[in-house]
């Protein structure tokens, strides 16, 4: 326990590093737990394995709500899940799409530190959610070939040049607008598309309220998307 432990401890000591409490302590639940972690049955047809198979890349083209949506199950069974480089996904947001944040670590800014940040929490938590941004194709391969020796899922808000799945997301109209535009925001309906290598290379698609009223993602009746659509549109229009 004492290799898997090590790396998280030392987070501690790098600057921009703020982790949930008890992490290192919880690290050992990677080695512990099944090879497939839970997603919603909303999601679970989007994946091979119907759930985050461990040691797997995947990610998720322009939907900060999709990767919430991804996590949620999986903490709230008791995963531990870090997210890195992203300063925008906030602990509110999480919570509102079903995430349990008490085991959720953040490293907004972890500067030049980065691939060190990465590498030592692939090596003690569940989960290991991060943006590309700069990140150099080398790097990347190299941060998915530890992820999968490690058994830890790396979730990436945008493309990844290993990446074993890909998910787009298309999204529809928000629902609980008065015809005035006043109301509450209550449901958002949205296709996904998955596609990938190997078990993951047959393309899927699943249509979802993302979030649902309650703020998960639920099972929702198809959209409407026009015949022949190029994948490549649904990042272009993608904005959820």
């Amino acid at each position: 326990m004492t290799a898997v432990v090590e790396p998280v401890a030392r987070l501690a000591a790098l600057p921009g590093v703020s982790t949930a409490s008890r992490v290192a302590e919880q690290a050992e639940h990677a080695r512990t737990t099944g090879r497939v972690l839970p997603v919603s049955p909303a999601l679970a047809g989007l994946l091979p394995d119907a759930g985050l198979r461990r040691g797997s890349t995947v990610a998720i083209h322009r939907s900060p709500s999709l990767l919430l949506a991804l996590l949620a199950e999986a903490t709230a069974a008791g995963s531990w899940a870090a997210v890195v480089g992203v300063p925008s996904l906030g602990i509110a947001a999480a919570a509102e799409h079903g995430v349990a944040v008490s085991r959720l670590a953040l490293v907004p800014r972890p500067g030049a530190e980065y691939p060190s940040v990465v590498a030592a929490l692939l090596d003690g938590v569940d989960l290991v959610v991060t943006e590309p941004r700069s990140v150099r194709p080398a790097v990347a391969r190299r941060l998915s070939a530890r992820a999968r020796h490690r058994g830890t899922v790396l979730l990436t808000l945008g493309p990844w040049p290993a990446a074993d799945v890909e998910l787009h997301c298309l999204p529809g109209e928000w629902t609980g607008l008065l015809g005035s535009g006043a109301g509450f925001l209550r449901s958002r309906p949205a296709e996904i598309h998955a596609r990938g290598r190997g078990s993951a290379a047959r393309p899927r698609s699943v249509s979802i309220a993302l979030p649902g009223p309650d703020g998960r993602a639920l099972p929702a009746e198809p959209l409407a998307v026009p015949v022949g659509l190029p994948l490549q549109r649904l990042d272009e229009e993608a904005v959820g």
